[in-house]
């Protein structure tokens, strides 16, 4: 029995690298900092860690979410599962410009908290009446999820002589 858990060890680690580098090759977040919130003497400690990402539908706004990240054993070799809260804030740097037409609640990033069945996402909506961009992020889990979430939002300005657009012309139910 134990070589057969040794195999699966293996494989975990490597299917974590793999994710971790598919994350990076595809544009995954930018690390901002990272800050000790746990000290561990001979393996790494607990951080928070800081991320930034673009929305990859709407140009011109960046979310910036913090999460927790373990560190010990588990958390060096990346199997650990992490925790479920998430703090988020997103702005407008630029010219708002949707690339494409989507729906309320569609998917800007997801990020894995566990080795299996954890996840962390930030979805995206409109408020219509107020032509704002509504970010939420929360974690979920096959079986059971967490109520843990945030929300932010983006009031759409004019940048520089342009226009503002409409959200609810790009976001729909």
């Amino acid at each position: 029995m134990k070589p057969v858990l040794a195999k699966l060890l293996i494989c975990a680690v490597a299917l974590t690298g793999l994710s971790a580098a598919a994350r990076a090759a595809d544009g995954g977040p930018d690390l901002i900092f990272r800050k000790s919130t746990v000290f561990k003497l001979l393996t790494p400690n607990d951080k928070l860690a800081t991320y930034a990402i673009d929305d990859p539908v709407v140009s011109g706004v960046a979310c910036y979410y913090t999460v927790p990240e373990k560190g010990g054993v588990a958390g060096m070799f990346g199997v650990a599962e992490e925790r479920s809260e998430v703090s988020l804030a997103c702005r407008q740097y630029g010219p708002i410009a949707f690339k494409e037409k989507t729906k309320q609640g569609d998917v800007v990033f997801r990020e894995g908290r566990s080795l299996l069945f954890k996840r962390m996402q930030i979805v995206r909506g409109c408020d219509p009446k107020r032509n704002t961009l509504v970010y939420m992020a929360y974690s979920d889990k096959l079986i059971e999820g967490s109520p843990q979430n945030s929300t932010s939002t983006v009031p759409i300005q004019p940048w520089g002589g342009d226009v503002a657009p409409k959200c609810g012309e790009s976001i729909s139910d």
